[in-house]
């Protein structure tokens, strides 16, 4: 597990930047829980990484809508779907998004905040990072 503390939003995006470098390409999607409290940092990593895949549009927190989904700019990720499960659940909450079909396709990497209210649909093998909350400014993340 590696453990980096960011003390601005540059270190995140420094952060993101590397450990998108640090990924290769599986069979299927790339799948990532992004774990923590409100306020730990989840939605501001996912929109570093999404600066990373070159995705110029604003990417916000899809809480209301549960699901957004982005065209990048990537060699191997051609898609960012970007999933807040804070209003689910359950896990088959998200066959209504086609779940199923998303996670079948190497080309996508799936964001999930708050995977911890669809576990029973995610695979052991999903990447996890822990957000916390340190201070206003300061947060960390370990990645497993």
């Amino acid at each position: 597990m590696k453990t980096v503390v960011s003390y601005s939003l540059e270190d995140t995006q420094k952060f993101a930047k590397e450990w998108l470098a640090s990924l290769s390409q599986r069979d299927e999607a790339t799948i990532v829980g992004l774990y923590g409290n409100l306020g730990a940092g989840k939605t501001t990593f996912t929109q570093a990484v999404a600066r990373e895949l070159g995705i110029e549009e604003p990417t916000t927190s899809p809480t209301f809508v549960i699901e957004k989904l982005y065209q990048t700019k990537h060699p191997f990720f051609k898609r960012l779907i970007h999933i807040d499960a804070y209003r689910l659940d359950a896990g088959r909450e998200l066959t209504a998004l086609d779940f199923e079909t998303l996670v079948e396709n190497p080309n996508n990497l799936i964001l999930i905040e708050w995977p911890e209210n669809v576990k029973e649909i995610l695979p052991e093998s999903h990447l996890k990072i822990r957000c916390e909350f340190v201070d206003e400014t300061t947060r960390k993340f370990e990645f497993e």
